[in-house]
C-alpha cells in the first residue's frame, strides 16, 4: 500500500509560478512510476507528466512544467511555469508499477490539490 500526500497548490496570475510536491509513504518508492494528472471542471481526468528512469509530457504542459523525484526523501515534484488560465485543475499524484502509462489507471492517488490560474 501507497499513501500519497499532495502539496502546494494555490492562485495564481497568468504566467506564475507554482510548485507541486507529493510526498508517499509506504513500499519502496523509487520502484514506482509516479505520475501526475489534472482534472478541470466537467473534463476526464487528463495525465500531465510522469517519471520513471526517463520523463513524459502532455504536449499541453512541456516546456513549461517539469517533473522531478527525490527517492531519498520519497517525494516527486511538479514545477508549474508560465502557467495559463487553462491550467486551472485539481492536480493528482499517482503511483504505479510497472511500465509508464499515459492513462488513470495508476493503482494509487492523492487527495489533489487545486491550482487556479486567472487571467
Amino acid at each position: 500500500q501507497v499513501q500519497l500526500v499532495e502539496s502546494g497548490g494555490g492562485s495564481v496570475q497568468a504566467g506564475g509560478s507554482l510548485r507541486l510536491s507529493c510526498a508517499a509513504s509506504g513500499r519502496t518508492f523509487s520502484s514506482y512510476v509516479m505520475g501526475w494528472f489534472r482534472q478541470a471542471p466537467g473534463k476526464e481526468r487528463a495525465f500531465v507528466a510522469a517519471i520513471s528512469r526517463f520523463k513524459y509530457y502532455a504536449d499541453s504542459v512541456r516546456g513549461r512544467f517539469t517533473i522531478s523525484r527525490d527517492n531519498a526523501n520519497d517525494t516527486v515534484y511538479l514545477q508549474l511555469n508560465s502557467l495559463k488560465p487553462e491550467d486551472t485543475a485539481v492536480y493528482y499524484c499517482a503511483a504505479k508499477t510497472g511500465d509508464v502509462t499515459t492513462r488513470a489507471t495508476y493503482d494509487y492517488w492523492g487527495q489533489g490539490t487545486q491550482v487556479t490560474v486567472s487571467s
